[in-house]
């Protein structure tokens, strides 16, 4: 007999996980498992770093793993914009923040993905649910009364709701037939881990270059003492496959060219890797019993660092609608229960990505007259408070229809 369960995630990302913590701490009677094809420790292998808004931050809180990352969060309290080239000497900047909002918080912190991922895998099992790991969903049928999973060890699972969070070439969406709109940039975001001479002093850059955004973004300092930064660097996709398999002192040349001296000199403090940059937006979200979260449903350009906090907007919006769908004697997996989930998100991370798809094609480019409009723009933004303060909410994720663990409450 297949195992029963109310809600089964596949994947164990921050998505997947962070959606099972979130309706098991608001209903423990539900039964919840998660399916992840990587074994619990590589689980907690993820070299990268992410910036988490304000928002998603009292969602953590609220979830009970802020506590066990915050003493390897870096607050984010100065950020700077340019526009140039990799040839200018000078880089002037057309538009600053200030990193906090009016109550002193700061917009967001930069976060290790292992410390963030680890956290909220033991706290996922403390609270009850149930990880399959190594495994995966080898395929499914959704019928009327369940979602039926058979995974590739040969398991058998049952589930009134499946959700697919295995990222954005989710293989789960396809099976479930759901089309996409996509677009290739042509460009990889190349990311690593830098060490600096001097002090960053909490403040994050983003330099629009020709080939694509640059930016800089500031990590706790390691047990060394080692001042560190997380860099997101977005170039065309040939240029980045020969930074990435070419030699330590090309790639020192070239980061030292983009990067500048002002913090001193600099040192790759981790591995390089290079991921394909594009558009992928899912044009449902929602079958009866299945339902789209985080990456499946929408892989946005990092240039606004938003794509994380998008998918914890998703994590938030559906698992009040379930919790509040059994609350009320509803079936979490029916088609009109779900479909609230997708009216409450689709529009907002369809906005997102068109955003950021302007911006990337605004900003990556060396044209001259576009140049000159788009650093008018930047400088008239810097020039006006109350729209320099809307865009740092808007970053912090503050605003609109916001689900109750974003505002730091229960569901």
């Amino acid at each position: 007999m297949p195992e029963r369960f109310d809600v089964v995630v596949a994947g164990g990302g921050y998505v997947g996980l962070s959606l099972a913590l979130a309706l098991k701490s608001a209903d423990p009677g539900l039964a919840v498992a998660v399916v992840e094809p990587k074994p619990r420790e590589a689980i907690r292998r993820d070299g990268r770093a992410s910036a988490i808004a304000a928002a998603a931050r009292a969602m953590l809180e609220r979830l009970g793993v802020w506590s066990r990352i915050a003493a390897e969060a870096q607050p984010i309290l100065d950020m700077v914009v340019t526009d140039s080239r990799v040839s200018d000497a000078v880089r002037p900047v057309f538009l600053t923040f200030g990193g906090r909002l009016e109550d002193g918080e700061p917009f967001a912190h930069m976060v290790p993905n292992a410390a963030m991922v680890g956290a909220l895998l033991d706290a996922a099992e403390a609270a009850g649910v149930v990880l399959f790991a190594p495994d995966s969903v080898a395929d499914f049928t959704l019928k009327t009364s369940a979602a039926e999973l058979r995974l590739a060890s040969g398991t058998r699972l049952d589930a009134a709701l499946l959700v697919a969070a295995d990222g954005v070439r989710s293989r789960l969406r396809d099976l479930a037939g759901i089309r996409t709109v996509n677009w290739d940039y042509g460009q990889s975001g190349i990311v690593t881990t830098i060490e600096h001479e001097r002090p960053h002093e909490g403040r994050a850059e983003e330099h629009f270059l020709p080939s694509g955004p640059f930016a800089i973004l500031p990590l706790p300092d390691d047990a060394a003492g080692r001042h560190r930064s997380s860099l997101v660097w977005s170039e065309r996709r040939d240029e980045a496959d020969r930074l990435v398999r070419g030699d330590d002192f090309t790639f020192s040349v070239e980061l030292e060219r983009r990067f500048g001296r002002h913090l001193g000199a600099l040192r790759q403090a981790g591995p390089r890797h290079a991921y394909p940059l594009g558009l992928t937006l899912a044009r449902a979200w929602v079958k009866p019993r299945f339902a789209l979260c985080g990456d499946a449903a929408h892989g946005i350009h990092p240039i606004a660092g938003q794509g994380l906090n998008i998918g914890f907007r998703d994590v938030a919006a559906l698992a009040e609608v379930v919790v509040e769908a059994r609350r009320l004697g509803q079936d979490p997996g029916a088609l009109d229960v779900l479909s609230r989930y997708e009216r409450w998100r689709r529009f907002d991370a369809f906005e997102m990505g068109v955003v950021t798809d302007v911006l990337n094609r605004l900003f990556s480019n060396d044209l001259g007259p576009l140049r000159v409009v788009r650093d008018i723009g930047l400088g008239l933004v810097d020039r006006l408070p109350a729209l320099k303060r809307r865009f740092i909410r808007e970053a912090a994720g503050i605003g609109g229809d916001m689900p109750r663990l974003l505002r730091g409450e229960p569901i």
